[in-house]
Order: structure tokens, then C-alpha cells, then sequence
């Protein structure tokens, strides 16, 4: 009944329900810029044009672009909930999000994944999902759960689960694993893409991973990669996130001949950085600053994500889509005024329309399982130098270095004068007592502790500090709040978030949670720490896929040998 109701409001038969008039509509296919009226009907566009119409809506000359889809997001990354997230990002024109629930699944399995399927149901804006394809990560380092094919498959029948998730074991799958390559042949069969993720993977080992069926990146950080990627057959995400901001140097890629390959993510974003500067918004206006061709740019929100995932009916204004539109006075500023949701007003003026989203229940299962009696941070002394992570500010890739350690009484300790600062990774899934120790330099700290239990992607419990007793502190603050951030200062909690759902998302409303993370970046740097975000890139620290050198809670991992490293080195 519904399509013939649509059917017939195309043909003038039947008025729809809502004429928007006096438009400068966006057109995703010819990429042209033409003046006209969009008539919807059923939460769907009937046509371009005049149309008899039950309400008429004007303009009055602003453009009208589809609504935008972030082609990979970690909702968990927002540290709220689903609805908080929807609230938050609807206001920049965000109509549609592709998610990767691994953060959750890695903690919670199955029943993380089905939480936020559940949550997504009856939400205004579309929430589709990749299915974690990296649930743990690696196998070296102790998992919250395991998903492995036989799991996995029978969940990519659903509809709203569209891709399979950035596949980042590279490594297993280049070296043709059974059980990595069964999980892309899965998707395979049921007709879904392969998300990838294979930061600086080049040549024939590239070649290897294509051959598997894998289809996109996010993970490019040059031109030159992004350029080899592209040539290779693979579709572009350009991410700009919060610990990884990659767009101003892969600008250069996007002409006429590649801007069809290529879509914008978020990944990972804070936030306060949704709240300051926007999400899907933020990034058309960097790239229209940056000299890409506007409409080019909406193009690769909209019509390009929808493409590569199978969504019909979203990323365009033509008969049949879903009525997801955005308006707003100029394509310079994209300063959003107005969102359509299905043809209703979902957002106006930066606020979302609260009746229209759907609140989620509160936290979950405990998830803090912490064998509390092995906080031990000592580390004996078993050479003269050391392996070193070191950080640099706003990106996730580490530096592998060996300095000299210093030893004091035995032990080799935190050196702040040269900016080393002691980091460990505790176990909170299964009690194991597992705690790794290393160091890392770049962090700034000279006092006191910060700690999280997000730590990509396994998330144990994770510290950074130059005195054991702080790090000690920190830890327990963050199993005290069942899951949390923490700065520490003399052996005292100086600031904190509670993340009760899973130790990684707020039931506090974003804003609220954007109050409390500044909070704690202004504690953070009270101790010394010269990084935009110290939480973000101290939660990158513990992800054995990220080149060069990372820490597990089983110890020092080096990704280029994909092994565990001493932390003294012979």
C-alpha cells in the first residue's frame, strides 16, 4: 500500500504529504546545483518539482543536500550511548551512520552487539552496523570474548548489519588463515563488502590482502598510500577523528577521475570534539576550505557510502529515496539549519527533537574483573636499556625506540626529565592477574597518574605515570566506578567519568560527558601532559595492529614482527 501511495504522489495523482519549495536542491548524480520544490511522501521523496502537497514548506532559497553518512564510526568512542549519540550528531546533518560495535564486542561478545542493534531500533536517524570481524584483535593478549566464523555468520543475514567490520589481523589474512578467510568468504556469500584496515600495508602483501576480497581502508595516513590503495582497486575512507585526524593529507587524492572511490569517517571521535566542531559538518567544511569542489565533497557524505554499502534508497535526492535532508544557507560555512529525518524535522537550529529519539536502557553487566591483589608495578631490573613507545600528539601510530633505562634500587623506574614515564595494561575480563609493564616517552607526565578502561581493542584497564603509588590509585578508581577515566595527583583522585556501560560508554548526556573528559584533559595537563587528547592516544597504546610498538596486558608487543618483545633488550 505504501509503494503505491508513493507510486501515485509521483505521478501528481495523490498530493504528498509535504512540498518543500523554493530550494537549491544538490544533485549527488550530475552535480549540479538546480533551483526546485521536493515532494515527500511516506517519509520518501515522490519527485522534483510542482506537486499537489497537504503542507508547503519554503526555504526561500537555501540549498537542500542529502542527509550525511559517516561511512565507519565507533559509537563507543562517543563514551555515551546510542540515543546520546544520536542527539548529539543529528544536529550536523548526520542522517545515517555505518557503526562498528568491536569496542562493545570485545568486551561484551554477542550480547554487546545485540545491545546496540536493539538500541538502534525506532532511533530518527539510520544506524546500520559492520559485523566485528577482529573480536580479539590479535590472540595476543586476553580476550573479553571470542567471534569467531561460526559465530559470526549467522548474524549477517540481518539487514541492518551491512559490511563486514575492518578486517585488521592483515596479517592472518595475507597469510591465508582458515579462520580469517572463512569470515570473508562469509560475507561473500551473503553479498556484503569487507571493510579493511591495514595502515602502511603496500605492495604484493597489499596485493595478498586484496586477493581475499577485501574492499576499503581507513586507515591511510599519505598520499602516496591512499594513491597506491586506490589503484589497487580499494575504496578510500578519508577519517577525521579525534586521535587520528588524516584529511588534510590526503586532501591531494581527490579529483574527478578518484572522488567516486572515496568517502569520509569519523572513526573515532570525542566528545568534545562533536560538541565544538561538529561531526559529518566538520568535515565538509575542512574539505571546501581545503579546495575540494563542495557538491564533490557532499557527494562523498552521501551518494558514495550508500553505494559501497547497498543502501538504495539513502545518499540521494531523487524518487524513492528516503527523505534524509539537510538545509542550509551557503556550502562554505555548511553551518546546518535544518534536518529531515524521513520527511519529519528531526533537528532545527542544533537541537534534535528529543521525542523523536528513543532512550536506551542503563548500564549492563558488570564488566570489571580485576584480580586486585596482583597490582604490582614494580619491575625488576633485567638489563640497561630498554624498548620505549614513543607517542606523537593526534595519531595513533607509535614509535619503537631503545633508550637507556634507569635503574634505581633494582628496578627500572620513570625517567621524567627525559619524558619517560611508566605504562601498564590490566587485565579486566577474566581475573587472570595479567598485568603488562613498559614505558613511554612523548606523554609528558610528571606526576601523579591518568588511567581508562578504554584501551583499543581488547580494553583492559589501562595507566601512565611516573610513580607506582599513583598508578596504583588510578587502577583502583577505575574498578571502583566499574569502568571509567582518572587522573590522579598525590595519591588522589583529581578527576574522573564514570563509563558503567561495558567501561566504555556514559549514561550521562553527551554534553555532560564533554564537561567532565575537559575536565579531566585540563587534570592531565596539570601534571604535565602536552598532548590535545591524552585519553585518546593513551587508548591507542594497547593495540597490537597499530604499528610500531604497543603494550598488551601479556607485555611489549612489536606489530612489525607480530610478537612480544622483551621489555629489556640483550
Amino acid at each position: 500500500m505504501e509503494a503505491a501511495e508513493l507510486i501515485a504522489a509521483a505521478r501528481g495523482t495523490r498530493p504528498a504529504d509535504l512540498l518543500i519549495t523554493d530550494a537549491r536542491i544538490v544533485n549527488v548524480f550530475s552535480g549540479e546545483i538546480r533551483e526546485g520544490h521536493i515532494a515527500v511522501k511516506n517519509g520518501f521523496i515522490a519527485g522534483i518539482g510542482d506537486y499537489p502537497a497537504e503542507k508547503t514548506v519554503s526555504v526561500n532559497g537555501r540549498y537542500i543536500t542529502p542527509g550525511f553518512i559517516d561511512a565507519h564510526v565507533h559509537i563507543e568512542s562517543a563514551m555515551t550511548g546510542v540515543s546520546e549519540f544520536v542527539r548529539a550528531v543529528l544536529p550536523h546533518g548526520t542522517t545515517a551512520v555505518v557503526a562498528d560495535p568491536h569496542e562493545i564486542a570485545n568486551v561484551l561478545g554477542t550480547d554487546g552487539i545485540a545491545s546496540m542493534l536493539a538500541a538502534a531500533e525506532k532511533q530518527p536517524m539510520n544506524i546500520y552496523f559492520t559485523l566485528p570481524s577482529c573480536v580479539p584483535a590479535t590472540s595476543m593478549e586476553t580476550a573479553g570474548a571470542v567471534l569467531d566464523a561460526r559465530t559470526l555468520i549467522p548474524l549477517l543475514s540481518q539487514e541492518r548489519i551491512v559490511a563486514l567490520g575492518e578486517m585488521m589481523d592483515f596479517p592472518g589474512v595475507i597469510q591465508g588463515e582458515a579462520a580469517v578467510l572463512e569470515k570473508i568468504q562469509g560475507a561473500a556469500a551473503h553479498h556484503k563488502p569487507v571493510d579493511g584496515h591495514a595502515p602502511g600495508l603496500s605492495g604484493k602483501d597489499l596485493a595478498a590482502y586484496l586477493a581475499a576480497g577485501v574492499a576499503s581502508d581507513h586507515e591511510c595516513v599519505s598520499a602516496s598510500e591512499a594513491m597506491e590503495k586506490l589503484r589497487s582497486g580499494m575504496h578510500i575512507m578519508i577519517r577525521e577523528g579525534t586521535g587520528a585526524r588524516n584529511l588534510a593529507d590526503l586532501l591531494g587524492i581527490i579529483n574527478e577521475q578518484t572522488a567516486g572511490r572515496i568517502m569520509w569517517c569519523t572513526d573515532d571521535r570525542h566528545p568534545h570534539d562533536i560538541l565544538w566542531y561538529g561531526h559529518m559538518d566538520d568535515i565538509l567544511r575542512k574539505a571546501a576550505a581545503g579546495g575540494v569542489n563542495p557538491v564533490t565533497a557532499i557527494r562523498m557524505a552521501t551518494l558514495n557510502p550508500a553505494g559501497y554499502f547497498g543502501l538504495s534508497r539513502l545518499g540521494a535526492i531523487a524518487p524513492g529515496c528516503r527523505a534524509d535532508l539537510v538545509v542550509m544557507s551557503d556550502l562554505e560555512r555548511f553551518k546546518v539549519e535544518t534536518v529531515y529525518c524521513a520527511g519529519r524535522i528531526a533537528a532545527q537550529n542544533g537541537q534534535a527533537d528529543d521525542a523523536m529519539i528513543e532512550t536506551e536502557p542503563g548500564p549492563g553487566p558488570v564488566s570489571m574483573h580485576v584480580l586486585r591483589d596482583s597490582l604490582d608495578f614494580r619491575v625488576s631490573a633485567e638489563g640497561s636499556t630498554i624498548r620505549v613507545i614513543s607517542v606523537a600528539d593526534g595519531r595513533i601510530v607509535t614509535g619503537h625506540e631503545v633508550m637507556a633505562a634507569r635503574i634505581e634500587q633494582g628496578a627500572a623506574v620513570s625517567d621524567i626529565q627525559r619524558d619517560i614515564v611508566k605504562l601498564a595494561v590490566v587485565e579486566r575480563h577474566k581475573a587472570t592477574g595479567n598485568i603488562g609493564i613498559g614505558f613511554a616517552a612523548g606523554l609528558g607526565l610528571k606526576s601523579g597518574a591518568i588511567a581508562g578502561s578504554v584501551a583499543h581493542d581488547s580494553h583492559h584497564i589501562i595507566a601512565a605515570g611516573p610513580e607506582d603509588r599513583d598508578l596504583k590509585v588510578a587502577v583502583e578508581a577505575v574498578i571502583e566506578m566499574g569502568g571509567g577515566l582518572v587522573v590522579v595527583r598525590n595519591r588522589q583522585v583529581s578527576a574522573s567519568l564514570p563509563l558503567p556501560i561495558a567501561g566504555l560508554m556514559s549514561d550521562l548526556p553527551l554534553r555532560d560527558v564533554a564537561e567532565k573528559t575537559a575536565e579531566l584533559n585540563r587534570a592531565a595537563a596539570g601534571l604535565g601532559s602536552v598532548l590535545s587528547d591524552p585519553f585518546m592516544t593513551l587508548s591507542f597504546l594497547a593495540l597490537p595492529v597499530i604499528p610500531a610498538l604497543k603494550l598488551t596486558d601479556r607485555g611489549l608487543f612489536d606489530v612489525h614482527r607480530f610478537e612480544h618483545v622483551s621489555l629489556f633488550v640483550e
